[in-house]
């Protein structure tokens, strides 16, 4: 056979519309017959600086236009218009500027394709971090990373650094990017299994596809743009083409394969996964047709005696943006700035909600949820406590030392969350719920000493938190994960750091909400909504 190259991942076109954001930083060149784009360091800087910010308060139209499509749509249930409009309400409030989309405002990502006729002479990735900083430094954006000292002590390293930076080199002299900002949600939901060629036929593929789909849950904040990557020349390549899908950036790829291995969309497997995501009835958060926008389904080469299956998703803060540095300017995609345009003139209409007084003692708080069942729709009002991981692991050390539980987890609901920076002016920054499922160790031994009986967060949990709640009389709460800006906006009226204040956004908090909206999800009689939907 005669050798022939071929292009892994040949995309055909770029339909992005980018906006300029400047013509500085740029010059071509001569070197003897090779035109250099030389690019002075500080453009990228400004470019890394530009796209976070941007996508940390704009979103796609074309990611908004697919929440529009859910209200309208007929055979959507009254759960995913409430999610679809809550979420549309959230973009409106997030591209003021003032609070991001998402409270977990994420780990950057930059991906550059640098063409071998760009020349900055630097370490890019410096610059492209620098300019990371900057937005992290100046904007209303929450400091997630931490960093370890040990195997086991950890600290928060204060400015949302290291970012992940991959720069790959191609032909040409223009450097192309792709930002993203990856929430711990999301990025919890990538699986990988390695399977074998027994997978791939037709009733293999669609089995194993309707057993994983449950895998993702709503932990990450559907509905998701879902990626589906089968092959790859090793686990690492079917998982970055997987983070890849997610954002979009392989939509223009091929629609069919060939003898040299290029990449290409099964569409027809697209629309077929795509139904069973919808008759999984999980819905866009609380039961429905909407767990997905969307689905894109790459097939790659494999070694004859490995077949990775790679699943991962973009979430309901889908943000990625693409940039790119070209002798003509420095430009970066154009988000929507205008998200009111989707929301429909009239909100969905709802069964009105069953408000609850938290700031009743907790046993008045356990027999009202008593009276009603899952799926009850809930507005609350009075005082949460603010806690997760640290926190909650802080409190089983003072537990296993002999120490009593702290008040205030036996006399409030936990809310499982850690906000952004709050700005000038307003009560809280950006405060949506984070993942309950991290926290379902703690459960059983806390509800024992009391504590933890009324619990809020995002997402489904395992059996032992139903058989917790069971057995000491709980409930867990299911809050719309997503909408942390209009929270931050609407629902959340003080914040006050109660306890472990050196802990940053794992600090304890106490927390004054108005009309709060949430969900029954798992009960005091051993029922739970996500294992409903499970049978």
């Amino acid at each position: 056979m005669d050798f022939k190259y071929q292009d892994p991942y040949p995309i055909l076109k770029d339909d992005t519309v980018y906006k300029k954001l400047t013509s500085d930083y740029v010059k071509v060149e001569k070197h003897g017959e090779r035109e250099v784009l030389t690019i002075d360091p500080k453009g990228l800087e400004l470019l890394a600086e530009e796209a976070m910010a941007d996508v940390s308060f704009m979103l796609r139209s074309s990611h908004l236009e697919s929440l529009k499509r859910i209200i309208d749509d007929p055979e959507a249930t009254d759960n995913d218009r409430f999610v679809a409009y809550n979420l549309l309400q959230n973009a409106a409030v997030a591209v003021e500027g003032a609070l991001p989309s998402c409270q977990d405002t994420g780990t950057a990502i930059v991906m550059g394709k640098k063409g071998e006729n760009v020349y900055t002479g630097v370490e890019d990735g410096e610059y492209l971090s620098k300019g990371i900083y900057n937005t992290y430094q100046k904007r209303n954006l929450r400091y997630s990373q931490v960093v370890p000292l040990t195997m086991f002590d950890e600290k928060n390293s204060g400015s949302n650094l290291p970012a992940q930076i991959d720069i790959y080199a191609k032909k040409g002299n223009y450097y192309e990017f792709l930002f993203l900002t990856k929430g711990g949600g999301s990025a919890n939901k990538t699986f990988l299994y390695q399977k074998t060629k027994s997978l791939l036929n037709e009733k293999s593929l669609e089995a194993f596809v309707k057993e994983r789909i449950s895998d993702l849950g709503t932990a990450a904040c559907p509905p998701y743009h879902l990626a589906l990557v089968i092959g790859g020349t090793s686990a690492e390549a079917n998982l970055a083409a997987v983070k890849k899908a997610s954002a979009k950036y392989y939509d223009n790829l091929p629609t069919e394969g060939n003898e040299a291995g290029q990449a290409f969309r099964d569409l027809e497997w697209e629309a077929k996964v795509q139904k069973i995501c919808q008759e999984s009835a999980i819905g866009a958060q609380f039961g429905g047709k909407y767990l997905t926008h969307d689905v894109r389904v790459i097939r790659l080469p494999r070694h004859a005696a490995s077949c990775p299956v790679g699943m991962g998703v973009s979430c309901s803060a889908d943000r990625n943006i693409k940039g790119k540095i070209t002798k003509e300017g420095i430009f970066l995609e154009q988000l929507e700035e205008d998200p009111k345009r989707f929301l429909p003139a009239t909100p969905p209409h709802l069964e009105e909600a069953v408000e609850i007084n938290l700031n009743k003692p907790m046993p008045e708080i356990l027999a009202e949820l008593s009276k009603y069942p899952i799926k009850t729709r809930l507005k609350l009002n009075g005082t949460l406590i603010v806690a997760r991981d640290i926190a909650h692991a802080k409190i089983k050390e003072l537990l296993d030392a002999g120490q009593p539980m702290p008040e205030y987890f036996k006399n409030h609901p936990i809310y499982y969350a850690g906000p952004a920076k709050t700005p000038e002016g307003m009560a809280s920054g950006s405060f949506g719920p984070t993942t309950a499922g991290r926290m379902d160790v703690y459960v059983d031994e806390f509800q024992s000493h009391g504590g933890s009986m009324v619990m809020l967060a995002k997402g489904n949990r395992t059996a032992d938190v139903t058989n917790a709640c069971n057995k000491y009389g709980g409930f867990y709460i299911g809050s719309i994960g997503g909408p942390a800006a209009i929270l931050a906006k609407d629902n959340i009226l003080s914040v006050e750091v109660v306890d472990f204040p050196e802990l940053g956004m794992e600090a304890v908090r106490k927390i004054e909400v108005k009309d709060f909206p949430a969900f029954i999800i798992t009960d005091d009689k051993g029922n739970d909504f996500f294992a409903n939907l499970a049978h």
